[in-house]
């Protein structure tokens, strides 16, 4: 079975170091949606600091990814990247689902 989310070499090392100086209680990043921007969806990433009964847990490259159950849907076959460029950086989704993006990347839309 494929996992819901599939992290790059990029994203894990990245959730790697946020982790190595996050609190104490911090389990791993927690990814979800919800509505709002443009396109109507945005794609939430926080700590997790305890298992909720109905997430997903992925461990792949050596981190924790917890999925918020409500997000799953929207998530199967997403791969997760990190792009660094010269003025930023950001998580970014490759999401077969999305149907349409706003012009800003921020939200998505799936039918």
């Amino acid at each position: 079975m494929n996992p819901i989310i599939k992290l790059s070499e990029n994203a894990a090392n990245r959730i790697k170091e946020i982790m190595s100086s996050a609190e104490k209680d911090a389990l791993g990043v927690r990814v979800s949606v919800k509505s709002g921007g443009c396109a109507g969806m945005s794609y939430i990433m926080e700590y997790s600091k305890e298992l909720n009964p109905n997430d997903e847990v992925i461990e792949d490259k050596g981190v924790k990814v917890f999925i918020d159950s409500a997000a799953v849907m929207y998530l199967l076959g997403t791969e997760m990247d990190y792009k660094k460029e010269d003025f930023s950086s950001t998580f970014v989704f490759n999401n077969p689902n999305e149907t349409e993006r706003c012009g800003c990347g921020e939200s998505f839309k799936v039918e």
